[in-house]
């Protein structure tokens, strides 16, 4: 099967492997990308957290909340400029407000009355494009309640209030102190924008993304030569290890990391004054996922002095 150079640059982007390994990983795997970069991960080659080129969504993540329920919504622009502009901060601001009022859900979201202009959120974005210059959309919208407690809301890299690169929302229930919870829901909050769990629990970890990694560590072991019965004991261990490094309850707490966070709310059932469950959590980081484009600057102007 015929490599192209852009496949093996992408992957190089991807994994920080070199040319020539990036290319025989292409080729052991038929082209595909993502069998690619386990392949190399197996090998010892590639890095798990290595990502691949910056994001290309600029914007804003906006969250509101009144207590026992908030939302984060994410409204994406051309550039990072628009960031700065009050009339822009103003329409995020107001379109997470209005999103606390419903479901949460994307389209339930777009289709609401936005006060300001009388017309639907989906219309005033587009009408905030020919007032701003500059194209813009909203991207993804989430929401979390909860029956008693507290939804803990926290921004990172704000740039006013609400605002930022960075949403997390955290539900806590409890019958205890509203405030007290609050506190340790803000800490826990902080601790999500930091680590990015994959999920709640170990037990919630999709069977996808830990099937993959156990077919990694397995490959890994193997090539130790020790017996299988080995094997399987040292992969089972790597597996315990990777659950508790991404399951948030399971995290050691960033606030005090001799306990994990499961721990860290045990502890502040003291000052809430009643027991407390984590339901639930939400992290929106701005452009994750959205991959920028890249252009060859001097091959546009060759092509268009050709032209």
């Amino acid at each position: 099967m015929s490599i192209s150079a852009s496949q093996v640059k992408e992957l190089r982007e991807k994994s920080g492997a070199g040319m020539m390994d990036c290319k025989k990983a292409l080729q052991e795997n038929g082209g595909d990308m993502d069998a690619a970069m386990d392949w190399l991960r197996a090998k010892g080659i590639a890095k798990a957290d290595k990502k691949s080129g910056r994001t290309a969504a600029e914007g804003l993540v906006g969250v509101a909340g009144n207590g026992s329920s908030a939302v984060v919504v994410e409204i994406n622009s051309e550039t990072d400029f628009v960031a700065r502009n009050e009339a822009f901060q103003d329409l995020v601001r107001g379109i997470a407000a209005v999103a606390l009022e419903t479901d949460g859900s994307l389209e339930t979201v777009s289709a609401q009355t936005y006060p300001p202009t009388g017309k639907s959120v989906a219309e005033s974005i587009t009408d905030a494009v020919a007032t701003i210059g500059e194209n813009m959309n909203l991207r993804r919208t989430a929401k979390l309640s909860v029956g008693q407690g507290v939804v803990a809301t926290y921004v990172h890299n704000s740039v006013a209030d609400g605002l930022g690169k960075l949403g997390v929302l955290v539900a806590l229930e409890s019958s205890g102190d509203a405030d007290a919870l609050a506190a340790i829901g803000k800490q826990v909050a902080m601790h999500v924008a930091a680590t990015n769990p994959l999920a709640l629990t170990s037990a919630d970890v999709d069977a996808d993304v830990a099937g993959r990694e156990r077919a990694i560590f397995v490959e890994q072991a193997r090539e130790s030569g020790k017996p299988e019965n080995i094997i399987e004991k040292m992969v089972d261990g790597r597996m315990r290890k990777f659950f508790e490094e991404v399951a948030l309850m399971s995290q050691s707490f960033v606030v005090n990391p001799d306990v994990n966070v499961e721990a860290a709310v045990k502890e502040a059932e003291a000052s809430v004054g009643a027991p407390i469950k984590v339901v639930g959590f939400i992290r929106f980081q701005l452009g994750e996922g959205v991959e920028k484009e890249e252009s060859d600057f001097a091959a546009e102007v060759a092509a268009a002095a050709a032209g």
